[in-house]
């Protein structure tokens, strides 16, 4: 089931900044750090690929 996300509610880019509602390019990158779930959130392949971590 797909549900329509708010852009207020939403993930922000964690290279632009811009908010990611409903966007079908979407990424999210995850890892465990200190025994907690991490994620950030992207755009699109350039966000992503233009972040500055090695994950």
């Amino acid at each position: 089931m797909e549900a329509n996300v708010d852009p207020e509610d939403a993930p922000t880019c964690a290279t632009c900044g811009e908010p990611i509602a409903n966007n079908p390019t979407h990424h999210v990158v995850t890892w465990v750090e200190d025994d907690a779930v991490q994620a950030r959130h992207f755009c699109d392949d350039d966000c992503r690929d233009a972040w500055d971590d090695e994950r």
